[in-house]
């Protein structure tokens, strides 16, 4: 029997017009290693923080950032950038890259030895004494310190202590563990191949893909490269790449090295040379992934500008052995029309400068080459594929479709007032929307954008007019 009901009453509906959900930018995804032994860290476990105290409690911290490239990033991107979240792989394993050290006699001084930051805690052993009872471990200022406990047995004159203990190995990383994969054996994914368990755990597209220290190699860029055009099966990002400055020490042979490690996709940005600040050495590519998001943050989020030109946080470039590299403006766009970025410092300071991604110049299509307007494809995309997942196996009707395509021209139409396209609008064609296809379940909505261009050339022409000297002079 049908309900009976006696009065008014309402119901609602679903809101025609969607409001979109715009892909994260800017966020850069960061495989290395991390001194994580120092802190019970993971290993090759996506780790996302938000600020540098974060960073420090989950990876731990150490300035030798050849051994752990990871903070190299850790203080790029929340010290001299200030860009968030970002998300981080340590791909050191204390269980795994590992080495033994010798029993050796170490210097007992104010009742503290001073031991190195890669001793692993749990492997010391003191000759005679006894942790807990004798003496205590702890990190702290790039040391493991052994510090006497009162009480114990350890005498205070005794000058020094024979200690013995393992240590963590970062040279024992390979590229096989930059790369990573999936383990049969342990049904778990390592290195690269986590990017696309970012989204899935943090409900963030990671779009900046940087490997300090590993870039250089060309299978590692090589598989950040495919990994940056294809995350999580649907979404699109870039792979920042850097020369190796110990094999390439002049600008000119950089093109060269390029085409030698087979750099040259549209998901590629490379880099040349190192920068430095103070006494700190920075891979360009990391500064170069604070630098965007830093410009993506300043634009709402989106990355329609170009880094290009935008300040670097450094006082000079120079190769991995040191030297000092002076670019003048002829050597930087050589460069640049060669696909590749740098750093010069010509009027205002230091800044990035190219605007070309690893593809120019041997693909002119400007959605690929230009790296903002090529970002922009990228994170259109990124947002329809967001904003639209909900309406996947609703029922096929006008409606449905009338919907779609009005909320998508209302969002390209707000783009285009904020200025971050010059035009755009989508539109359900016929010709590619056939019967049987339509039948199958399968709707094409074509979308057309225009992001602007970067105004990589501005020409003043000069002109000597006579009829001034007339004018002026006549009485």
């Amino acid at each position: 029997m049908a309900e009976f009901y006696h009065g008014v009453s309402t119901r609602q509906a679903d809101t025609s017009v969607t409001t979109p959900v715009t892909a994260d930018s800017g966020v850069a995804f960061i495989v290395g290693a991390a001194p994580v032994h120092t802190v019970g860290g993971a290993v090759n476990d996506p780790i996302m923080c938000q600020n540098y105290a974060e960073a420090v409690a989950a990876l731990g911290y150490s300035d030798d950032w050849k051994n752990y490239p990871i903070c190299e990033a850790i203080y790029s991107q929340f010290k001299l950038y200030g860009v968030s979240p970002v998300v981080f792989v340590n791909v050191l394993d204390p269980a795994k890259h590992k080495k033994t050290v010798e029993e050796a006699n170490y210097p007992l001084t104010d009742g503290k030895v001073l031991l190195p930051l890669e001793a692993l805690k749990d492997t010391v052993k003191v000759t005679g004494y006894d942790i807990g009872t004798d003496f205590d471990l702890f990190y702290d200022g790039g040391n493991l310190i052994l510090e006497v406990l009162e009480g114990g047995g350890i005498p205070e004159n005794t000058g020094e202590l024979t200690i013995a203990f393992d240590a963590v190995d970062p040279s024992a990383i390979t590229e096989r563990d930059i790369i990573g994969g999936f383990d049969t054996n342990t049904k778990k994914y390592s290195g690269l191949e986590l990017i696309d368990k970012v989204f899935p755990k943090y409900g963030i597209v990671a779009d900046l893909i940087v490997a300090p220290g590993w870039s250089d190699k060309s299978e590692v860029a090589a598989v950040m490269a495919a990994k940056a055009a294809n995350i999580n099966g649907v979404f699109e990002g870039k792979a920042l790449i850097d020369v190796d400055t110990e094999a390439v020490k002049h600008y000119a042979d950089v093109p060269a090295w390029k085409k030698a490690q087979n750099i040259n996709a549209k998901t590629q940005v490379l880099c040349w040379p190192l920068v430095k600040l103070g006494d700190r050495v920075f891979h360009l590519s990391v500064q170069a992934a604070g630098r965007m998001g830093l410009t993506d943050s300043d634009n709402g989020g989106c990355p329609a500008e170009s880094p290009s030109n935008k300040l670097l946080q450094m006082d000079s470039a120079v190769l991995a052995d040191g030297t000092v590299i002076l670019l003048d403006l002829q050597n930087a766009n050589y460069l640049n029309s060669n696909g590749v970025v740098t750093a010069l410092n010509f009027i205002g300071g230091y800044v990035l400068w190219g605007n070309e991604t690893a593809c120019f110049p041997a693909d002119t299509d400007v959605k690929n080459y230009f790296i903002a307007v090529s970002r922009m494809f990228g994170w259109v995309a990124n947002s329809l594929i967001l904003t639209y997942w909900s309406k996947v196996d609703k029922k096929m009707t006008r409606r449905l479709i009338d919907s779609i395509v009005d909320s998508v021209n209302i969002w390209l139409n707000g783009l285009v007032a904020e200025e971050q396209l010059l035009g755009g609008r989508v539109e359900f064609r016929e010709d590619e929307n056939s019967t049987t296809a339509l039948m199958a379940g399968k709707a094409v909505f074509h979308v057309f954008l225009t992001p602007p261009s970067p105004a990589k050339e501005l020409n003043f022409v000069l002109e000597y007019d006579a009829e001034y000297v007339a004018a002026a002079l006549t009485a």
